[in-house]
């Protein structure tokens, strides 16, 4: 098995940033999901709700981040320093940094609506799911885990069921993964759980599987709301956990990873740990 494709989301929501190597931190890839838009109630805003956002497209430079849009002037926003504000993502309350008026003028003005962008200036703050995860583990602005693994095969399978219904085949950004297996039978992914996987020369825990919701409906490049994948996953993939598809990742350390690195699946963990 190789890796095969890698992506971050400097800005959660919002378009991909694909790259051929990452640094791997405890909390996940470098600069994946440290900012964040929140509503006037300090709630996290995402393309479950207004999937305008995918129109933004952020570019980590120069200790901050260039935004660019359709339409829209470029704008650079430096990574903000000084008082935090507590924001909600989920069901959890975070300190985090105000990106200031001019990124909150911004990324209204593409999106329609007023909002607000912020910076997670310390990735510590926030713990992973407890029953999964040891003490000390970290996660960013994500739904729940540091990374998101997808086998390539599975997709496969996927647009085959799509292909069969009458369907259009997806791309696997669909799933916003920030890395792809190839090598691997369909579904083998679904034996991985509790084990670990090592990419290149890091070490991951692969402590559950990934419950796909409405985003996966959503078109990254057209910003088209369907119906698919979801409905063949309810049909063909749907589990006690959710509609299943890909493998959330904890790193047991950092390093680095890069496309065309070997992908071994090691030892079996203790849950959690």
């Amino acid at each position: 098995m190789r890796l095969t494709y890698l992506a971050t989301y400097p800005v959660k929501s919002c378009y991909r940033v694909e790259a051929g190597s990452a640094e791997v931190e405890p909390w996940g890839l470098a600069g994946d999901r440290r900012w964040l838009v929140v509503d006037g109630d300090a709630k996290l805003v995402t393309q479950r709700d207004t999937p305008a956002l995918g129109r933004i497209r952020p570019e980590p430079r120069d200790g901050g981040l260039t935004l660019r849009a359709p339409g829209a002037p470029d704008l650079w926003v430096p990574s903000p320093r000084g008082a935090t504000t507590d924001v909600r993502h989920f069901s959890r309350s975070i300190a985090a940094t105000p990106a200031g008026e001019a990124a909150d003028r911004w990324i209204s003005g593409v999106i329609g609506r007023p909002v607000s962008l912020v910076w997670l200036d310390d990735p510590t703050r926030r713990p992973v799911e407890p029953g999964y995860s040891e003490p000390g583990d970290r996660v960013s602005f994500a739904d729940g885990f540091p990374l998101l693994l997808a086998n390539a095969a599975s997709l496969d399978a996927v647009n085959d069921w799509l292909v069969e219904g009458g369907d259009e085949p997806v791309g696997m950004t669909r799933f916003r993964p920030n890395v792809v297996v190839g090598g691997a039978p369909a579904w083998a992914e679904d034996t991985w759980i509790g084990r670990r996987v090592v990419i290149g020369d890091v070490s991951f825990r692969v402590p559950k599987a990934c419950s796909r919701c409405v985003l996966t409906t959503i078109d990254p490049e057209t910003g088209e709301k369907g119906r698919q994948p979801l409905r063949v996953l309810g049909e063909r993939r749907r589990f006690p956990e959710g509609l299943l598809f890909g493998v959330n990742l904890i790193p047991d350390h950092e390093g680095k990873i890069a496309v065309g690195d070997e992908v071994i699946v090691a030892k079996r963990t203790r849950r959690g740990g």
